[in-house]
């Protein structure tokens, strides 16, 4: 039998490797783990942005430690579509109707300036924003947007799915420590004083 300690209002079992045990969990919560970790997901990439789509694909940014490495260009098949790129009105049912396909629970990732808000396009051609035709769940602006901020937006869905939350998301820009550091440090030519 393994060993009981107890300390003021709690207690700790260590098992043997004949014993059995079990842990508790709320169904929810378990459900929600289960989800956060196994994304697949559908790729639609419009413009420019799916070259550093590509570039996240690759091994050097590792999507596959999140769960989310898997793409299926099946809606059928997929949970978690990646809107890359600009969106017109003429591809706008496309987009809704694929989505539509999807199955639920289904997210929705916004990845770049021009899926975000439409971008530097002001015109009657191009959708100020995917918002404006299905739900969106993380917004990751930028043109294009870095892969460490495509990477804060796949954790900030994994955080609102764990948490069970609908609310959209949007990643905010880090803080380089080299622009940080350019404020303390003044290189150049000192001024000669006057005689």
């Amino acid at each position: 039998m393994g060993d009981m300690t107890t300390t003021p209002g709690s207690s700790v079992r260590v098992l043997e490797g004949s014993e059995t045990g079990f842990a508790t969990t709320k169904l929810d919560a378990l459900l929600n783990w289960a989800k956060k970790y196994s994304l697949f997901q559908y790729p639609f990439v419009t413009a420019c942005c799916g070259m550093e789509f590509m570039a996240m694909a690759s091994p050097r940014f590792d999507m596959a430690r999140f769960g989310a490495e898997a793409p299926r260009f099946s809606p059928r098949q997929a949970d978690l579509l990646w809107v890359v790129g600009t969106i017109s009105q003429r591809q706008a049912p496309a987009l809704r109707r694929i989505y539509e396909q999807m199955a639920d629970p289904k997210w929705v990732l916004a990845f770049g300036t021009c899926a975000s808000c439409g971008g530097f396009y002001d015109n009657y051609t191009t959708v100020a924003g995917i918002d404006k035709i299905i739900p969106v769940d993380v917004f990751v602006p930028g043109c294009p947007p870095r892969p460490e901020a495509v990477l804060d937006g796949l954790l900030l869905l994994q955080d609102k799915i764990a948490r069970g939350t609908r609310e959209p998301g949007i990643v905010k820009p880090r803080r380089d420590a080299a622009v940080l550091g350019a404020n303390l440090v003044k290189l150049g030519k000192k001024d000669k004083a006057a005689p």
